[in-house]
């Protein structure tokens, strides 16, 4: 699925999903799970799939200050462990999962707003 948006003002740009969740930022297609804001971009994110998905994995996203995580669960839409949900909602921050296409499309418009958002996407390839 390609994803254009024209003139962003943010330097990370999903520009598409392929059908087994593998996103493009920009020109970059990754295959294993990484975070990415509107002006950085943290490869080689630990988890793989949301049971693996652990409370402390989140710290690299807090460190980003955003006011809402999406988080890209792959090609099935699923929640992680209420203790992941916690970490993020009693902070006060918006905690969203959805699919990794999903995930990409409301990056790329809460970041064109100029939300403070930061997205997680878990890639498993061996999945």
């Amino acid at each position: 699925m390609p994803l254009a948006q024209e003139q962003p003002d943010f330097r990370f740009v999903p520009r598409g999903v392929d059908a087994g969740g593998r996103v493009t930022i920009n020109d970059t297609r990754f295959d294993a799970s990484f975070i990415v804001s509107g002006d950085q971009l943290l490869e080689g994110w630990r988890p793989r799939n949301v049971a693996d998905l652990q409370p402390s994995d989140l710290d690299a996203l807090f460190a980003l200050q955003p006011t809402v995580i999406l988080l890209g669960t792959g090609t099935r839409h699923a929640f992680p462990a209420p203790a992941v949900l916690a970490a993020a909602l009693t902070r006060g921050i918006g905690f969203e999962p959805m699919v990794n296409s999903a995930a990409a499309r409301t990056f790329a418009v809460l970041a064109g707003e100029g939300r403070k958002v930061v997205a997680a996407f878990l890639i498993d390839p061996g999945g």
